[in-house]
């Protein structure tokens, strides 16, 4: 399991989904980054996005969804 816990890194206002969505497409900006640069992966990239965002340096920015009327 991986630390700090989902309930340490999102507030009320955020869903669980949102920050598994964060953390994935951080994992991959990550592993990418480093497969570009030719470097060696040290850590996992999810590893790495958790940490991340557990200190602050990302955050999860809901955008909320227009309801549209059906005729």
């Amino acid at each position: 399991m991986l630390r700090p816990a989902i309930t340490q890194l999102i507030t009320k206002n955020e869903s669980c989904y949102s920050l598994v969505i964060g953390v994935a497409k951080r994992a991959r900006e990550i592993a990418d980054e480093l497969y570009n640069n030719e470097k060696p992966l040290e850590e996992k990239p999810v590893k790495t996005a958790v940490d991340e965002f557990a200190r602050g340096e990302y955050k999860i920015i809901e955008v909320p969804v227009e309801k549209k009327n059906h005729l």
